[in-house]
């Protein structure tokens, strides 16, 4: 059965001295742990928006029906996102990451390609299209030692 749920946050990295001058926004499908990502100049709701609604866009409307979100300002027009993607957003309860366990690996999975204090400007959106792709390509025991990509192409699948 197809969990038609996904999980999504924002990871920090900043440049020396922390000065933050670009973000990355994440989508992590629930079911397959499906990784998508992209450079985002600031973490204005707009701009987390307008990322999102591209990102849900260039997936199969029926993997994604709900997402979780942490408790965050770039939130605050989220309807309008709910809207434009058809999909549902909850909030998670306050200090409360194992509510996104999904995002919060995927994050730690993102450190190795990215450590603190990473300069994200001097990488473009293909060199983060390559780091989920791996991510995407990259066994886990999770999921029985499929990837991502594996058990994302079944649930596309199982719906076509």
């Amino acid at each position: 059965m197809i969990s038609p749920e996904c999980s999504t946050d924002i990871i920090l990295l900043s440049c020396p001295l922390s000065i933050r001058l670009v973000d990355i926004v994440t989508l992590v499908e629930r079911h397959s742990r499906f990784v998508m990502q992209a450079k985002i100049r600031d973490n204005k709701t707009i701009t987390v928006i307008s990322a999102l609604i591209k990102q849900a866009r260039e997936l199969p409307a029926e993997l994604y029906k709900t997402l979780t979100w942490e408790r965050g300002a770039e939130m605050t027009s989220h309807t309008r996102f709910t809207v434009a993607a058809d999909i549902q957003i909850y909030f998670c309860d306050p200090q409360s990451p194992w509510q996104r366990g999904s995002n919060e690996n995927k994050n730690r999975l993102l450190r190795q390609y990215f450590p603190k204090g990473t300069d994200l400007s001097v990488h473009s959106q293909q060199r983060l299209n390559s780091v989920a792709r791996q991510l995407n390509e990259r066994p886990r025991k999770t999921l029985d030692y499929e990837s991502p990509a594996e058990r994302f192409n079944k649930c596309v699948a199982s719906i076509g």
